[in-house]
């Protein structure tokens, strides 16, 4: 994540299971590609490969996302429970973000998510290893609107993580490929340079059912 955080969700939802609640186990791996790899508007990687694998059942989910950074590997587990009732959607968990090389120190997280409709929020509570220095308290916050492919995203750090970021995008599928393309504004004190930026990316996904 090299920041100051944190995707995906990179539909920005990167790495995290969909939302469902499926009656029994269901195991599935994906692996993808992107362009540029921004974590919650903060860039990680200019072409970056990526693998995860996951298993949910009865709103359960366990999973874990690898993602080549350059100086070694991201690597994620995460797992958590969601609840859907209708067009309402809960939900709670937990991430750590790990690395192999020396791009980063560890992340770990709380999760919250919920969703209504086309909307859906989440609010993480995380800590930053720092390397050496004293660990680091953050939150995130992200509010997200969907809408035929069409997405929007805002969102913002607070505590010790300062700036914020606005992804929009559009997925959609190909051959049994999920494609997502997006644009994504970054402040200055997210990006801890003089000034604002943004950038354009795409990205491919293909998941895999492991189990009937």
């Amino acid at each position: 994540m090299k920041k100051t955080l944190l995707a995906g969700m990179a539909a920005g939802l990167v790495g995290l299971p969909m939302l469902t609640t499926p009656a029994q186990a269901e195991v599935t791996a994906n692996v993808g590609w992107v362009s540029e790899y921004l974590f919650r508007g903060i860039p990680q990687k200019t072409s970056s490969a990526s693998l995860g694998l996951d298993v949910e059942s009865n709103g359960f989910y366990l999973g874990t996302w690898a993602a080549d950074v350059g100086d070694g590997s991201e690597v994620d587990l995460y797992g958590g429970y969601i609840w859907e009732q209708g067009d309402l959607t809960l939900g709670v968990g937990g991430t750590v973000y790990l690395y192999t090389g020396d791009f980063d120190d560890t992340y770990q997280e709380i999760n919250f998510y919920a969703g209504y409709g086309p909307l859906s929020a989440e609010f993480s509570i995380g800590r930053w290893d720092a390397f050496d220095d004293p660990k680091e308290d953050y939150t995130f916050f992200s509010l997200t609107a969907e809408h035929a492919g069409f997405y929007a995203t805002y969102g913002r750090f607070g505590r010790d993580f300062e700036g914020d970021y606005l992804e929009a995008g559009y997925g959609f599928e190909i051959a049994g490929v999920d494609v997502n393309i997006a644009w994504v504004w970054s402040s200055k004190k997210l990006l801890g340079t003089p000034k604002d930026d943004d950038t354009i990316f795409i990205g491919f996904t293909k998941t895999f059912s492991l189990m009937d």
